[in-house]
């Protein structure tokens, strides 16, 4: 059985590394003071940031293994599961790490803002990958973020002002999100092309039989992506969303059906829908009739 840490709060992980505890709810590691160190695969129950200028080899993130470029950041979200088995190895880090209970934001707007944070889901493309100037000004936020926890008590103003150096950082992670997410739709015709053959590869091997119809979460995982991510590759290539084309997709294979003589019973089951009238409410939807309206009738 693998040994899992199990960080449930910040300060779990620095007692792991043997860093100082500063505040209950929010953890700062400085790895070149605690360096070196042994590897640990951790079972979050906290949000992290993890920025390093060189990452160990061979990290997981839930069930795939992470691409990690130099001067980088790997986020990760409560529930989720990363890093490495202890092997023995002793490592040297250079960097930083953030780790801050939900609890910290509960009740704040930053609360309601992470869900629109989509570089804290699992993907399998790479880390957040910094620019010279965003490595220095991002070490240099959570260098005076750790002199805050050294300087103040905790408190409600220590407090709100953490949740501020929190959301700059977060912006800036954001910022670097969105740039890789830019530079991938450059070249977005082959990864068009494979949704656009998944989604006919899916209905040939009659998949809708046993799985219903295709999710944008399954077509991403079966090209490598996560579903936030995929779903943001896809709108910005399109603007459209990658639900949307499933479901026209699915509706005009239904008129194909519909066309070549099956009713409308038939064509619902063969298209994978639980009961009919769920094929006709979403057929309606995406074409403004129902099936029998289609059909004349």
């Amino acid at each position: 059985m693998k040994k899992i840490l199990k960080v449930d709060n910040p300060n779990v992980y620095a007692r792991h590394v043997s860093a100082p505890e500063l505040h209950p709810l929010l953890s700062i590691i400085h790895y070149d003071d605690v360096s070196p160190l042994h590897n640990s695969l951790n079972n979050y129950g906290v949000y992290g940031l993890f920025i390093q200028r060189e990452f160990p080899k061979n990290l997981s993130y839930g069930t795939r293994m992470l691409q990690v470029s130099d001067a980088s950041i790997i986020a990760v979200a409560p529930g989720q599961l990363g890093g490495a088995e202890d092997n023995g190895e002793l490592l040297t880090l250079s960097g930083w790490a953030v780790l801050w209970s939900p609890e910290l934001m509960h009740n704040t707007d930053l609360e309601a803002r992470m869900r629109d944070y989509h570089f804290f889901s699992y993907f399998v493309t790479e880390s957040l990958q910094m620019e010279p100037s965003e490595w220095l000004f991002i070490t240099q936020l959570i260098s005076q973020m750790r002199q805050e926890l050294e300087m103040n008590e905790d408190s409600p103003s220590l407090r709100k002002v953490l949740l501020g150096y929190l959301r700059l950082l977060l912006e800036y992670c954001n910022r670097i999100y969105l740039r890789q997410l830019s530079a991938d739709t450059k070249d977005t015709t082959d990864i068009l092309k494979r949704f656009h053959a998944l989604l006919e590869q899916y209905f040939f091997d009659g998949k809708q039989h046993q799985l219903g119809l295709p999710t944008v979460s399954y077509c991403a995982s079966e090209m490598a992506y996560s579903s936030h991510y995929f779903g943001d590759l896809f709108r910005r290539a399109t603007g459209t969303t990658a639900i949307n084309y499933i479901h026209t997709y699915v509706i005009n294979i239904g008129k194909s059906l519909l066309m070549q003589g099956h009713n409308i019973s038939e064509t619902s089951r063969m298209l994978g829908f639980e009961f009919p009238h769920h094929f006709t409410r979403l057929f309606k939807k995406i074409t403004g009739i129902t099936p029998s309206e289609f059909l004349g009738k």
